[in-house]
């Protein structure tokens, strides 16, 4: 791909027929549906304890509870909208790693979290040019062909950034990030139990919010380092953060109130991760509201 002394350009390409990356082409396939496997423990039977084990036993299990307490976390955002930042990127585009180090630099943003929730969505219509990106999903793809669709980016190509649900070509301009005021929308609230479920509450503060909805949940990874043995990027090591590693959604009714999906499972190696959750429209990939943080 073409670089301009000012950051990486890009040519804009019409979605529906192909995508370009130096002469090569690729189209978006549909997300294949996640799957899940349950892991049992079996323990061997034991004699029974004397009264002073079992006493000690008791006093493990209770502080075993007091952990467990301790690791329920909850996650609430602000009532002002908080704006997604969405990354579109690949391993196998050579003009993706400056983008993907801008993004990681937002680690150290003050409003990291409260005002502002980066996301790197890897896409897979650039893994048969010569490198599969090990973080692609087809569903990342598939959402940024979404914004085209609804008319909030003009075409699909990488790096690509969606900020609040619109383009945003800032980046090639010199990177000044810049979040405008945004609408009281409602609070969202995330809890994280010890069994890995996640329950999700919003609170809306406009009756503008369409129904029915659908709640996304991801998990990110931080520090996750990559040595590409081909393609555009042949020879380099690639040290990446906010990372979609895993991603859960499901229709929801307003109504409810409040609803309950497991933390995706991760993959990789991550030195650190986060959660994140936001709601949008059914059938819209704009989002209305969101919630993130670390995890322990």
């Amino acid at each position: 791909m073409n670089r301009r002394n000012n950051g990486p350009s890009f040519e804009p390409i019409p979605l529906r027929t192909e995508y370009r990356c130096n002469g090569h082409r690729g189209h978006v396939f549909e997300a294949e549906p996640e799957t899940s496997r349950d892991h049992g423990i079996r323990i061997a039977p034991t004699p029974a304890p004397s009264s002073g084990v079992v006493m000690r036993l008791l006093v493990l299990a209770l502080t075993l509870v007091a952990s467990t307490s301790i690791h329920a976390l909850t996650y609430t955002s602000r009532v002002e909208q908080v704006p997604l930042v969405e990354l579109y990127t690949s391993q196998g585009c050579s003009s993706c790693p400056p983008a993907d180090r801008w993004l990681s630099r937002l680690k150290s943003h003050p409003g990291l979290w409260r005002e502002l929730v980066p996301l790197a969505f890897h896409v897979d219509y650039w893994d048969h040019i010569g490198w599969e990106d090990p973080f692609a999903d087809p569903r990342n793809s598939a959402r940024q062909g979404e914004y085209r669709n609804h008319g909030r980016v003009g075409s699909v190509y990488t790096p690509g950034f969606v900020i609040g649900g619109r383009e945003w070509k800032g980046f090639f301009r010199g990177g000044q990030l810049s979040l405008p005021p945004t609408p009281k929308v409602g609070r969202m609230r995330l809890e994280l139990t010890g069994d890995s479920q996640a329950r999700i509450e919003f609170e809306p503060m406009t009756s503008d919010i369409p129904e029915p909805l659908t709640l996304h949940i991801v998990r990110l990874g931080f520090g996750l380092t990559t040595e590409v043995a081909r393609g555009e990027n042949a020879g380099r090591e690639l040290r990446e953060d906010f990372v979609v590693l895993g991603w859960r959604s499901k229709e929801v009714d307003l109504a409810a109130g409040s609803w309950e999906l497991p933390l995706p499972e991760p993959s990789g190696k991550p030195e650190r991760q986060a959660v994140a959750a936001w709601l949008s429209a059914s059938g819209s990939p704009v989002p209305l509201q969101a919630v993130a943080g670390w995890l322990p």
